[in-house]
């Protein structure tokens, strides 16, 4: 924090286009804060470090929101010595019941204040709340199209019904904690194993498994096989592929599967992995 001369602050849960924008014009020894409500679900917690070259530090709402504006900036200055410039949103509020304003920032602070104005991709204004609302209904392109990146889940392995290698394809299951996860359905996807550098195509499953036991579950075939002992898994998301629904049998639904996976290998021969 010493080191630092200008931060942007916010909420910046999704490091989406718009907050890219607040990163950009803190410039050398910058350095982004970000204030945890604890409700992230796209980019939970640290990772935001994912998708963001710059330091990163927490204020943890609970411990801050008593504080009035007067009391935020001393907070600042004090942990941020040499703090020159603050970069924040055109919405930003801040202090108690974010009753303070850009305004009240510009007026207690000594240093500048940059405010980025709102960035739209189509006519449509970037924001969490948006992306948020187009993973729910499965509009994977557009959700990626707001971050300026393929949405992206974590997780665990976990033991999975023993059903995919003996009657259908083989698939990972993964444990999904803390992320928002996209309408229930077939998607393509790219999946990096136990932190691997690249990419493996992929297709993956999320939601109830209607067809056999009902149990929920996050399951990826890696299409070009696994020659590894999988322990954790992160998936990006391409494309919507078709909603969950329920076949008569197993057959089918491996016929269904074939179906998803040629239309996985189709799509992700196109990307650069």
């Amino acid at each position: 924090m010493k080191n630092v001369k200008a931060i942007a602050i916010g909420g910046f849960d999704g490091m989406h286009v718009g907050h890219q924008q607040l990163f950009e014009a803190v410039g050398e020894h910058g350095a982004v804060l970000v204030i945890e409500t604890g409700y992230a679900n796209l980019t939970p917690a640290r990772e935001r470090e994912h998708h963001c070259d710059l330091p990163i530090f927490f204020y943890e709402l609970e411990s801050i929101r008593h504080l009035d504006a007067e009391g935020f900036i001393s907070k600042l200055e004090e942990e941020f010595p040499v703090l020159e410039k603050i970069v924040i949103g055109y919405d930003f509020h801040f202090g108690k019941d974010r009753c303070y304003s850009i305004d009240d920032l510009r007026r207690l602070f000594k240093g500048s204040v940059e405010v980025i104005a709102e960035v739209k991709i189509d006519g449509d204004s970037v924001h969490s709340h948006k992306i948020r609302a187009k993973l729910q209904i499965g509009d994977i392109k557009a959700a990626n199209r707001f971050l300026g990146y393929n949405f992206t889940v974590a997780g665990k392995k976990v033991k999975g019904q023993g059903l995919g290698k003996k009657e259908l394809f083989a698939t990972i299951n993964i444990d999904v904690k803390d992320f928002l996860l996209p309408k229930e359905g077939v998607y393509v996807t790219t999946a990096r194993l136990n932190g691997e550098e690249h990419y493996r195509p992929a297709v993956s499953f999320i939601g109830h498994r209607v067809t056999t036991d009902g149990s929920f579950a996050v399951e990826t075939h890696i299409l070009d096989g696994v020659d590894i002992e999988v322990e954790k898994l992160r998936l990006s998301f391409v494309d919507f592929i078709r909603p969950n629904q329920k076949f008569d049998d197993l057959k089918s639904l491996k016929t269904a599967i074939a179906d998803d996976i040629a239309i996985a290998k189709r799509k992700t021969g196109r990307l650069s992995l």
